[in-house]
């Protein structure tokens, strides 16, 4: 949509060239990679090269299960895994906390860390996301991995929004990824194993732990975004910086300020004025922001996340998110910041 500025780059981010240039390579060569003739045998090598160099650009030793999306990845971890319990942190994904049940997951601290238990159980598997999607704190997951490990516990790490920016956690037993967040095609993902052993198999395809045809283009694209990294981080903590400056003069409230948070999401709190009332007036003034993260946006119900930072309901409900990605310009953040001054000094007349 021309003349439109796109700032939710953290529910998804437009494709990028060399990931789309990968997706048209993969369709001209399409077969079903588990054929045994000729074509199928070409599709199924594309498909191993794509695993091998996502593995490679990644710094990832284990095994790659390519899967529909960070979702699927997840939910295979967390249902299928050989644990004795499952443990989330209350800031985790849905796509997590519909399989923890809600006596089963980790307080956090009003800077957005998990507080794990004093003590921990062998055989126990942690999921512990490695950024929040709607804060974008960023969890010390190396060092949360040191005291998990010690006492024979796993770690499951929701990578969805850090793979592609920062390292992968070295302490991760498990890793789950996700294409469209960093440049890559929807409709796939991965997860990233140590030990097949941890999963009990079911048969099929990927190594028999998900049983469907394999999406070879998209994993050829999945595997090309990957290998592009994110050169413009950068430029992101910058303009980052600018939002949080002229936000926090103005009177609004930047969202976990003390923590350790990803360059390229923002979020802020406008006191008076609803998340909704402003993402209304954002996107008729041609900007598009979120209230959290995309899959709870629509909703009324204040942000789960920030009521378990110990956020008051009303004022969770004013907080919007700022996530900026690969085609965000300096003119993109002097717009919104413009709306958003206007907003916030229109709501106090």
């Amino acid at each position: 949509m021309t003349g439109r500025i796109y700032l939710d780059h953290a529910a998804t981010t437009p494709l990028l060239p060399a990931a789309r240039a990968a997706m048209d390579q993969g369709f001209s060569a399409w077969a079903n990679p588990s054929s045994p003739h000729a074509e199928g045998r070409a599709a199924k090598a594309l498909l191993e090269g794509a695993r091998a160099r996502l593995a490679a650009a990644l710094d990832w030793g284990g095994a790659v299960l390519f899967t529909a999306g960070a979702s699927e990845a997840l939910a295979i971890a967390l249902t299928r895994s050989k644990a004795n319990a499952v443990l989330a942190s209350a800031t985790e994904h849905d796509a997590v906390l519909r399989h923890v049940r809600s006596d089963c997951r980790l307080p956090v601290d009003a800077d957005g860390i998990v507080l794990l238990p004093n003590h921990i159980e062998a055989g126990t598997l942690f999921a512990i996301q490695q950024v929040n999607s709607e804060t974008g704190v960023i969890q010390p997951l190396d060092d949360l991995a040191e005291r998990i490990h010690a006492a024979g516990a796993k770690l499951l790490a929701d990578c969805s929004q850090g793979a592609g920016k920062l390292p992968l956690p070295q302490g991760a037993d498990m890793a789950v990824i996700s294409a469209h967040k960093l440049g890559g095609p929807v409709g796939i993902g991965a997860l990233l194993v140590q030990d097949l052993a941890l999963l009990h198999p079911v048969g099929g395809q990927e190594q028999g732990y998900r049983a469907g045809t394999e999406a070879m283009p998209l994993a050829a694209g999945f595997a090309a975004a990957v290998e592009q990294g994110a050169q413009w981080l950068d430029e992101a903590l910058h303009w980052r910086g600018e939002l949080d400056a002229a936000v926090s003069a103005a009177g609004g409230v930047i969202v976990a300020s003390a923590s350790s948070r990803l360059a390229t999401i923002g979020s802020y709190r406008m006191p008076g004025m609803s998340a909704q009332a402003q993402l209304i007036r954002f996107d008729m003034a041609g900007i598009a922001v979120s209230a959290g993260s995309a899959c709870s946006s629509g909703t009324l119900k204040a942000s789960g996340v920030l009521t378990a930072m110990g956020w008051p309901e009303e004022h969770a409900a004013e907080v919007i998110r700022v996530s900026l990605g690969h085609n965000t310009r300096e003119s993109d953040i002097q717009a919104f910041l413009a709306q958003w001054l206007a907003l916030y000094s229109g709501s106090r007349t």
